[in-house]
């Protein structure tokens, strides 16, 4: 069954590369085996991240039509919040990126973290190298904005935009133990806003120590995405960035982190919230630390 699927995803068929995904998330039968037997692929992802209310989703759109303008194709997957009773999907936001469902040339998938608390889905590594197999052009990543934890993308993109606004001031001094080391670009979105130049300018300035050790000076770009403005300056800062980390070792970095979270989530795998709540409830027991010896 997979094999098929996989014949019909490089041939295109939009169908079959989202019951692909959906056997996955359900881990199917046999899907292990074929995530092993996955062709290699060139094709580099781009990390969107950033606060709640940053504009990522805004700024995600905007990029989609840039692409689809230089006629190429893409693959967006957005990553919602989830319920922690239910792991259900809180927030679906994809309204704004409602025109491009229709488009042949673009592919989205929304997801719920399912009680990840890296941002991301659990099986967001596995989606995306499937995705990668589509021959699309580009592959977007959208996580949900939970703030310094978030720091989980930066194990999963080639290029990691973090997205910030003009009001962050006082956010942007606190990041540097968190957004502010896995930024590859950043974008300061909603750059009509007053003090914007500012804030910029205090930026880069807090970026320039961090030069030494990256070997290059991290962007910083002002956009207004609700008006596609900074979009195809981003673009093309987000190509020259993944032209770059050819030549370094980010790549296996990369795998090495890919791997490292699939190896952690499978030996987690028998562990269970709700048969830990049971347990927990029959004891009545608060002091978790008991339970946890048991492991």
């Amino acid at each position: 069954m997979f094999q098929q699927l996989l014949h019909q995803i490089q041939k295109g068929d939009i169908k079959s590369l989202a019951r692909c995904i959906s056997l996955i998330e359900n881990e199917q039968e046999g899907y292990e085996d074929f995530l092993k037997q996955l062709p290699p692929s060139t094709t580099k992802i781009i990390g969107i991240t950033g606060p709640p209310g940053a504009g990522k989703s805004t700024l995600t759109d905007a990029l989609i039509g840039e692409i689809i303008a230089q006629q190429q194709s893409v693959a967006v997957v957005c990553v919602d919040p989830s319920s922690p009773f239910n792991l259900g999907a809180v927030l679906g936001d994809r309204i704004r990126m409602s025109e491009w469902y229709n488009n042949p040339q673009v592919f989205i998938r929304s997801l719920a973290t399912r009680g990840s608390l890296g941002g991301l889905h659990p099986k967001i590594i596995e989606i995306t190298d499937v995705l990668k197999t589509a021959n699309f052009n580009y592959i977007i990543v959208e996580t949900v904005g939970v703030g310094q934890s978030e720091i989980e993308i930066a194990g999963l993109a080639d290029t990691t935009i973090v997205v910030v606004v003009p009001e962050a001031g006082d956010e942007v001094q606190t990041m540097k133990a968190g957004l502010m080391e896995i930024a590859d670009i950043f974008v300061v979105n909603k750059a009509d806003r007053p003090d914007a130049d500012t804030f910029v300018k205090n930026l880069r300035q807090m970026l320039a120590p961090a030069f030494v050790h990256k070997q290059y000076l991290v962007p910083v770009i002002k956009t207004i995405a609700s008006q596609k403005q900074g979009i195809n300056e981003l673009l093309n800062k987000v190509i020259t960035h993944q032209q770059q980390i050819t030549t370094t070792d980010k790549k296996y970095w990369l795998l090495a982190e890919k791997a490292y979270h699939l190896i952690q989530q499978k030996r987690m795998k028998n562990i269970d919230k709700k048969i830990l709540k049971e347990q927990l409830e029959q004891n009545n027991q608060t002091n978790i630390y008991h339970l946890i010896e048991k492991f």
